[in-house]
């Protein structure tokens, strides 16, 4: 391969988000993150040249992946034999996961593409239903912001979201220096471990749309920033609504759903 078309695959792949790792022992580290309990089938998101697949090949557990990139997928049908059939060349977000899982359940782990991390994320909350595990690599920031608790700055619609039906945990900081290209920032690696009962005691749909507006105007009281929902005056009284959204636990929001959801009963 030239030097020049080596030059035009890198900046492709940067535009593409995308982001090689290429140490080793943080490939090992991260395929090691997973328990394997609850599930005998692992889907890998972006596997690009393998780094991390090999790894995860010899774990008890069948491992498929999904990538969208020609090169990275004919690559890993030379190199990786007995993964071929299990080789999904399709986009994560936009394939119907019961296509090859049917109702069967699977983790999912990967090295993320920055410019969709947070839209897997959010699917995975879609499918939480067939999802126990989940373990992968994002930009620090984000890693640190889905995993973060009420109080700090960074703790926000993802944050909640995401704790509401998985306990989240961050692992450890990935520096730019063994990608190739080095992204311009550190990466964080994090683990999702799905709650018990993952079924939310109140409306999900509602939960969904009052965490999201409340986070929308996070500076203003809830108070101000849930006026959309016509809440009632003997609702309005009670002193959550004093409160801005970053106060707030992720149980202190499913109880609000439920005020929210009870008044518009009761109305």
């Amino acid at each position: 391969m030239s030097k020049q078309h080596q030059n035009n695959e890198v900046k492709a792949k940067k535009f593409l988000g995308q982001h090689f790792l290429e140490d080793e022992t943080i490939a090992e580290k991260i395929a090691n993150s997973l328990s394997l309990k609850n599930y005998k089938n692992l889907l890998e998101i972006g596997p690009g040249m393998g780094v991390l697949t090999k790894y995860l090949l010899k774990k008890p557990v069948t491992t498929y992946v999904i990538e969208i990139d020609r090169e990275s997928v004919a690559y890993l049908k030379n190199n990786y034999l007995n993964l071929a059939p299990r080789i999904l060349e399709k986009d994560f977000l936009k394939y119907n996961l019961k296509d090859t899982f049917k109702e069967d359940a699977f983790a999912i782990i990967g090295n993320f593409p920055y410019n969709i991390s947070t839209q897997i994320v959010f699917k995975t909350l879609e499918w939480r239903h067939q999802i126990p595990e989940f373990s992968g690599m994002f930009q620090k920031e984000v890693a640190q912001r889905i995993c973060s608790k009420e109080g700090s700055k960074v703790y926000g619609i993802l944050s909640v979201l995401t704790q509401a039906f998985y306990e989240a945990e961050y692992l450890f900081t990935v520096p730019p220096t063994v990608f190739n290209p080095p992204p311009k920032v550190e990466s964080g690696v994090l683990r999702l471990v799905r709650k018990e009962n993952d079924r939310l005691p109140c409306d999900e749909k509602l939960f969904f749309r009052v965490v999201k507006t409340a986070f929308q105007q996070r500076r203003k009281t809830l108070r101000n920033s849930l006026k959309i929902f016509n809440l009632s005056v003997n609702l309005k009284a009670n002193v959550i609504f004093e409160k801005r959204p970053e106060q707030l636990s992720v149980s202190q929001f499913i109880k609000l759903t439920s005020l929210i959801e009870n008044d518009a009963v009761n109305e």
